[in-house]
């Protein structure tokens, strides 16, 4: 691997004006600045509601708002979306407090739909690797800027804005490339906003025609950042994690020791590699073995293309809704909601989402709800834990397509 010294570029989170009410950021902290919704009339209970600066409060106030959030996001698409207008006047409404027809998540590998005119769209991003059905998700300035909020204030309740120390990278995802508009490769370039960079090394290298996964120099790299002063952040798929370590393991190597304040966050899954899957609880004591990171620095998270809110594990390794969306499950038989405990689809509601009528998804993840006070944690929200995907389908997914460059590798 060729150390590279600076982070991976993303666009700008800092907004121009600031919205009345809205709490003031400091210059440290750009990622928290405001950021205005398109239309400040028609959306203010959305603006609100993306405001909230505590990501896990929850109670009656915050659930009349977010109420009244998803009635603005939904007459917003109906006005703009001939496909959403269609759904919405047929009735095509199930039992929902909050009136959104369901969208299944492969609609958006079929089709492009915008609640925008095109000259609007600040970026375009996949959920698919080089082959394979992709969903096309196009995103005004507004929602992405929304979205990367939500991921900044997760950041910084759990202390992990450090704009004073700087990390190394390892990412375990794609190296840039030029037209790569992966949303796994922005998201996990855009985490290394939130530290500084002093190194940054990429596990899937991009070889001029497409990515090859380098596990020797993943391995280099861990060997050289465990003689380094500053910690490590470990963000991407945890399938090469996993298998870098068990790489070390072949090697003969003994456990690293990672600095103090190194921090993992995993992200994309085992699909296509599942029979060599292990339980998340057993990589995460095989981390802590060999690279010295405790359990609670080591969490795994939950996205979409199609969805972009984000779900980062708690302390106890559990998915907790943040307070801008609301999680269900619906029987895979009836699309009836299900209570806790009870597996099926997910289904994922938030009305931050303005270009695309998307604020009402059903995922092709199998999942169970449950309620906060089960989880142990501070946490009040509910959390769920996913279960596999459901059924079997020709749609590969960015995880199935990062997979597929570990064949022959290990």
């Amino acid at each position: 691997m060729t150390p590279s010294t600076t982070a991976p570029t993303t666009p700008s989170t800092t907004a121009s004006t600031t919205p009345p009410g809205t709490p003031s950021t400091t210059p440290e902290k750009p990622h928290l600045a405001p950021v205005d919704v398109p239309d400040a009339a028609a959306l203010a209970r959305v603006q609100q509601l993306c405001d909230l600066t505590e990501p896990y409060t929850s109670g009656p106030a915050e659930e009349e708002l977010f109420a009244a959030a998803m009635a603005e996001i939904n007459d917003w698409h109906r006005d703009r979306s001939p496909f959403f207008r269609s759904l919405y006047d047929d009735g095509a409404r199930p039992d929902t407090p909050y009136g959104a027809p369901l969208v299944h998540a492969n609609f958006f590998k079929r089709h492009e739909v915008l609640s925008i005119p095109e000259e609007e769209v600040h970026l375009h991003l996949t959920s698919s690797g080089t082959t394979g059905q992709k969903s096309q998700m196009f995103f005004d300035e507004w929602t992405i800027r929304s979205a990367q909020r939500m991921v900044a204030r997760i950041f910084d309740h759990n202390g992990w804005i450090t704009p004073d120390q700087p990390v190394n990278y390892l990412l375990y995802s794609y190296e840039p490339a030029r037209d790569l508009n992966l949303g796994t490769s922005f998201t996990d370039n855009y985490l290394c906003d939130f530290a500084p960079a002093r190194q940054v090394e990429y596990a899937l290298r991009n070889t001029g025609n497409g990515h090859e996964f380098d596990p020797f120099g993943c391995v280099a790299a861990l060997r050289r950042f465990a003689e380094d002063d500053v910690p490590v952040r470990i963000l991407g798929f945890p399938a090469f994690l996993w298998f870098t370590l068990e790489r070390m393991r072949a090697m003969g190597l003994p456990p690293l020791e990672l600095p103090e304040g190194s921090l993992i966050i995993l992200g994309g899954g085992w699909k296509g590699h599942t029979d060599r899957q292990i339980g998340k609880h057993e990589l995460y004591a095989r981390v802590t073995e060999q690279l010295g990171v405790p359990s609670e620095r080591i969490r795994d998270t939950f996205g979409s293309v199609e969805h972009c809110i984000p779900y980062i594990e708690c302390a106890h390794h559990n998915l907790h809704a943040p307070v801008w969306s609301r999680v269900f499950i619906r029987s895979t038989r009836t699309l009836e909601p299900l209570p806790y405990g009870e597996r099926g689809y997910l289904h994922l509601v938030s009305p931050y989402i303005t270009s695309v009528p998307a604020q009402s998804v059903v995922m092709g993840d199998l999942a169970s709800l449950h309620p906060g006070e089960e989880c142990g944690c501070e946490l009040t929200t509910p959390w769920f834990t996913i279960h596999g995907r459901a059924g079997v389908s020709r749609n590969r997914s960015c995880a199935v397509a990062a997979a597929e460059l570990m064949k022959g590798m290990s």
